[in-house]
């Protein structure tokens, strides 16, 4: 894989009403590995505000963890069958989050990764939602039309 990439983010929430959200975001990150771990870097820009988030993904087979610090600050784990607690921190409070992940997975291949994480989230101890990640990472150079011809 390629130190420039193009990141997919996808996220579904389903809340108890059957209401589902889904958001997608494309966006150019770097992308590393270190010590058997995978590490994808980008920043982020949040509507009405100047500071800019520094987003860093790190995962491994059965483990991802998402490190924001700037505007939003948060470190959240998601590891297979666990349950992790952490304080996302906002412009507008504190929110103390539970994690509850049931499963992590890592498919590698020779120009793409893609991880798929489900999992249960909370704010401060009351159940908000199901919720899954799908992210996929690809080399920049492929470039963004053959990134939907394939993956739609």
């Amino acid at each position: 894989m390629t130190k420039e990439i193009l990141l997919s983010l996808k996220g579904l929430q389903l809340t108890s009403d059957d209401e589902g959200q889904e958001l997608e975001t494309i966006t150019a990150a770097d992308y590393y590995r270190k010590n058997g771990s995978h590490y994808v870097l980008y920043d982020e820009v949040t509507e009405g505000f100047d500071e800019v988030t520094k987003n860093m993904i790190k995962f491994r087979e059965d483990c991802l963890e998402v490190t924001k610090r700037g505007l939003i600050n948060v470190h959240m784990v998601f590891e297979e069958n666990k349950k992790n607690m952490t304080s996302y921190v906002t412009p507008y409070g504190n929110i103390l989050v539970g994690i509850d992940t049931g499963s992590v997975l890592v498919e590698e291949e020779e120009k793409q990764i893609k991880i798929q994480v489900a999992y249960t989230l909370e704010a401060n101890y009351q159940y908000l939602a199901d919720c899954r990640i799908e992210m996929m990472i690809r080399p920049k150079e492929e470039g963004l039309n053959r990134w939907f011809a394939s993956s739609h």
